[in-house]
């Protein structure tokens, strides 16, 4: 199927539009620190394909990133509180680039933000 590169967004916060997507590009670029150089340049090759996701609370976010990084490159955003929310909150994780039927299992269940 692939690489996908899976960002998951923890919705319970209240963050603007803007705030999602700069804490989306956080997890975006962090996460590519943990994924071997050979994945990530195939996955550009092939179009960076993503999928943002979402979950209701923190507590969901944070199980679902500790069960995923066990098998996968994962990266936690936690914000630092400059602007609309308080600092330590946990906002969203970055998983991948990744082959999607490896990532399916953790994934499968939630729906696109």
């Amino acid at each position: 199927m692939g690489l996908v590169q899976y960002i998951i967004v923890n919705t319970s916060l209240g963050m603007g539009k803007g705030k999602i997507a700069a804490q989306c590009s956080h997890a975006s670029v962090a996460v590519l620190d943990k994924v071997d150089d050979s994945d990530v340049s195939e996955w550009k090759s092939e179009g960076m394909k993503k999928v943002v996701l979402k979950v209701k609370n923190t507590e969901e976010l944070v199980e679902l990133f500790e069960r995923a990084k066990k098998t996968l490159p994962c990266a936690l955003i936690t914000d630092a509180g400059h602007t609309q929310i308080e600092p330590g909150s946990k906002t969203c994780f970055g998983c991948g680039p990744v082959d999607e039927d490896k990532a399916n299992k953790y994934f499968k269940d939630l729906k696109l933000l």
